[in-house]
């Protein structure tokens, strides 16, 4: 990767680790890791165009069918493509079909773009983390393997031990803070050859951990507001991302999207 390389445009796609949960803004719309990169290459490039079609809930399947082809259209400098969890987190996953669907959107996507970027994503420590840890690697050999192939970046964020630490994490413990989602952009910042600006592995200062009652007070309020609703989702065939449109649908400036990001 050449080192303080320069980039007009991105277009990142995906589900809602792209869309940017849990990263709120004051207006109740989220920013994100792919926002933030997205500010910060605009800061140093005039003009620099940006198009975000993530949509929250979207198994890999949907985001090659639905997403991938209008980003391979638009001939951006820089495409971010992370989907597959969502499927490696159902109850019943078809690897192989997994595997298919990011062959599929990959194929497409690279010889269409000047630089492709792929991610193992982070993941939480704790039960459930370890319960899909196998899934979880198998979907990012799929992913090494096909960034070797295309000759696209594969940023490692689940090597990194601070993306697992608790504290980076929303109360749903599905999608980083606004810190977490920070540091994403500054792990991609950094494999796009452009100057580091802080070490996004650099872990958290220690601190005491939660008693037993503070542990449990807030499992059940995860349990309440996320777990029960989000099974709910699961047998009912529905997803958080139904009916929902990409929040930046078109590759345009950025200024003309949104100035006050930039901030």
């Amino acid at each position: 990767m050449q080192m303080n390389a320069s980039y007009t445009s991105l277009v990142a796609i995906g589900d809602s680790f792209t869309e940017g949960m849990s990263d709120l803004l004051p207006d109740g719309s989220y920013r994100g890791w792919a926002d933030v990169l997205a500010a910060r290459l605009a800061a140093r490039e005039p003009g620099f165009r940006y198009a975000n079609l993530a949509v929250r809930g979207k198994l890999i399947g949907q985001i090659a069918r639905d997403q991938a082809p209008l980003a391979a259209g638009m001939g951006a400098d820089v495409v971010t493509l992370v989907g597959g969890l969502n499927d490696a987190l159902r109850p019943k996953v078809d690897m192989g079909r997994v595997r298919g669907h990011l062959e599929e959107a990959v194929g497409l996507l690279a010889p269409t773009c000047g630089t492709l970027v792929l991610m193992r994503s982070p993941g939480r420590n704790g039960p459930v983390m370890e319960r899909f840890r196998p899934r979880m690697e198998e979907l990012f050999a799929i992913l090494e393997e096909l960034a070797d192939r295309h000759g696209a970046l594969l940023v490692d964020l689940y090597g990194a031990p601070v993306l697992a630490d608790p504290r980076l994490w929303d109360v749903d413990r599905l999608h980083l803070t606004a810190e977490g989602h920070r540091r994403v952009a500054e792990a991609v910042w950094q494999a796009l050859g452009l100057p580091p600006e802080e070490d996004w592995r650099a872990p958290l200062p220690p601190s005491a951990a939660p008693g037993w009652s503070a542990r449990r007070t807030e499992d059940f309020r995860f349990a309440r507001q996320h777990l029960l609703p989000w099974i709910g989702r699961r047998l009912t065939g529905r997803s958080s991302g139904d009916g929902r449109a990409a929040k930046r649908s078109e590759l345009v400036p950025y200024e003309a999207w949104a100035p006050d990001r930039l901030s």
